[in-house]
């Protein structure tokens, strides 16, 4: 797994416009070698090389945040076990604490009750100071999370051992402010939320989407544009519906306005990009015929399905009932 890992982090990092060939070369990893299924899982220095040296090449301190964001927990290969093996929220976690050592070395997870509420704590094997693998690991679980109940989950807290230089966009990464207290990373959720079922199917869009992803292409793939990265991500992180445009330009560590400024020079617009994305996804889950059009309109971000419906006839021609 922590080659997987390593792979998505590549994959985020050329979505950044980083040459992967050189961030490789900096980090000391060989990327010939990691195409192999023998190849060796990652030692602890070459991922802290890859962070440091990512967050440099695209001018993003952030950028191990920025990643874990970007991260749906079906691209790690270990989500399908949890869902196998649980029937609720609490059980899910259970089971991915168990898990963690698949995918990294470097911490534990437990699972620590309290009084209406639960937390999710990190315990690094060994203190390094900042750990951006900690903060991708807690912003994981709050998207399984997402993931196993088909809505935006939000912490009652979060705990990490420093200070973050921006407040602000952790707060918008988490979901709530960021506090801090010696030697803790730490999530903790309303008890609510315990003994929820998950919802397998969402799991299943999961995958499809990063299954169908490579299909679906509406610009051209060999072009690097910044349209181009957009895209992909969009189409990648679908499945709670098209991320809007404030929370892609912190992402991808820019405003709003100048990442606008930026796609109107190559002659697009974000809402262009978006609709893109809107059209191809619907037009697939349509086609694929495993979901009824309230639950296509409402993955795509429609609150009405007349709207989807209207929005769907401008693009196409035709209504959705009608389009084969």
């Amino acid at each position: 797994m922590m080659k997987n890992l390593v792979q998505l982090i590549l994959a985020y990092a050329a979505l950044r416009n980083i040459d992967t060939a050189q961030l490789c070369k900096q980090s000391y990893i060989d990327m010939k070698l990691l195409k192999k299924k023998d190849a060796p899982a990652a030692t602890a220095a070459q991922l802290h090389n890859l962070w440091s040296n990512a967050a440099h090449l695209c001018g993003d301190p952030l950028f191990g945040l920025h990643f874990g964001e970007s991260l749906r927990t079906t691209a790690l290969g270990i989500v399908g076990n949890i869902i196998e093996t649980s029937a609720n929220v609490g059980e899910a976690l259970t089971h991915s604490a168990a898990l963690v050592h698949l995918i990294t070395d470097q911490c534990r997870m437990e699972i620590v009750p309290g009084k209406g509420t639960f937390k999710v704590r990190l315990l690094p094997t060994k203190n390094t100071g900042v750990n951006p693998l900690m903060e991708v690991l807690l912003v994981v679980v709050i998207h399984e999370l997402d993931g196993l109940l088909l809505t935006k989950i939000t912490p009652k807290a979060v705990v990490l051992p420093y200070k973050t230089e921006n407040p602000a966009e952790y707060e918008r990464v988490f979901r709530c402010r960021v506090g801090k207290s010696t030697g803790e990373y730490s999530l903790t959720f309303s008890q609510q939320y315990w003994e929820e079922p998950i919802l397998t199917a969402n799991y299943e869009l999961q995958e499809m989407l990063l299954k169908q992803t490579s299909h679906l292409t509406i610009i051209n793939k060999n072009n690097q544009q910044l349209a181009t990265r957009i895209q992909h991500y969009l189409l990648a992180n679908a499945y709670l519906g098209v991320a809007p445009l404030n929370d892609i330009a912190a992402n991808f560590n820019m405003s709003p306005r100048t990442l606008q400024r930026q796609l109107k020079e190559e002659g697009y617009s974000y809402q262009r990009i978006a609709d893109n994305v809107k059209r191809s996804l619907a037009e697939h889950y349509i086609t694929a015929g495993n979901f009824a059009l309230k639950d296509i309109s409402w993955m795509l971000g429609y609150n009405e399905l007349s709207a989807f419906s209207r929005a769907f006839k401008k693009w196409t021609g035709v209504s959705p009932e009608n389009f084969n």
